[in-house]
């Protein structure tokens, strides 16, 4: 079988089922599990789709969001096959691996080989991780999400992130009632008054020391913590560990604010509990 993966995520997915050796292409964007030999197609939001199109793979992996409507079009007007994946709650990615685990087994369904085997116990340490982190949540601590600086963005109830966040006992303090899953933001925005907590990713924009003079003039002195993108967006084989990461998170943060009684209670979370590094072995795949 041959695969081209549009989206980092799957390629991660593909690799950690044992299929790298079937990726012949993949996104720049792709930094766990291409092998040194795929091919680098472009963008997530702009790939190359002739270049797609002649390494004629059998399977286009690709996500509804990550990927553009008129790309995915063009590549199955080419005759190509595009799994299009879209989990919008962890809830949804047991089933997605399950799935994808089938299809790389060549369509022998759930138990029908070893990759389709291997999707199997991903998938139930998923399910195993969101029945382990919804026990554990405690009170839902008032959560902001930054997603983007210049306009400022973060994400809002309806994503994926903020399900993961909130079956932590991290609420989205951004209800996404008017439909906009990432609203932008400004000082004095009213939906910002008792924070709990903001959460500053890796990506997509890489949150820094350097910015948190702007994020204090946007949110007030509230508790931040500095977290792996990766963790929050990249739904697959590490969502079990971002569950168990982001329950540790607000556990911490929980009692950190309990303890916080005074004026004199620090404003940051401590680094080695606040930052959520990615797996060892996952940087060590890169």
């Amino acid at each position: 079988m041959r695969i081209v993966s549009l989206v980092p995520s799957l390629t991660e997915a593909v690799a950690a089922l044992g299929r790298a050796d079937a990726l012949v292409g993949v996104t720049r964007w792709c930094e766990i599990g291409a092998p040194d030999g795929a091919a680098r197609i472009g963008g997530t939001k702009n790939p190359d789709v002739a270049a797609v199109v002649a390494l004629a793979p059998d399977l286009v992996l690709a996500n509804t969001e990550e990927n553009r409507a008129e790309d995915l079009a063009a590549l199955r007007a080419a005759g190509l096959a595009v799994h299009e994946t879209f989990p919008r709650r962890v809830a949804d990615v047991a089933p997605m691996l399950r799935e994808l685990g089938a299809l790389l087994d060549g369509g022998r369904g759930a138990g029908g080989g070893e990759v389709a085997a291997a999707a199997g116990v991903h998938a139930a340490a998923v399910e195993s991780a969101l029945r382990a982190a919804r026990a554990a949540a405690g009170a839902p601590l008032r959560t902001l999400t930054l997603i983007w600086r210049k306009p400022w963005m973060a994400a809002a109830a309806g994503t994926f992130a903020a399900d993961l966040l909130a079956a932590c006992g991290l609420a989205p303090a951004l209800d996404g009632a008017d439909g906009d899953r990432y609203p932008r933001l400004a000082p004095g925005d009213a939906r910002l008054d008792g924070l709990d907590l903001v959460l500053l990713p890796s990506e997509p924009y890489a949150f820094s020391a350097a910015d948190l003079p702007a994020v204090r003039r946007l949110t007030g002195d509230v508790p931040h913590a500095f977290v792996d993108g990766r963790l929050l967006t990249w739904h697959g084989v590490g969502t079990a560990r971002a569950l168990t990461a982001f329950a540790a998170l607000a556990a911490s943060a929980r009692g950190r604010r309990i303890a916080a009684t005074g004026p004199a209670a620090p404003p940051v979370l401590a680094a080695p509990p606040a930052r959520l590094a990615p797996d060892p072995a996952a940087a060590a795949s890169r």
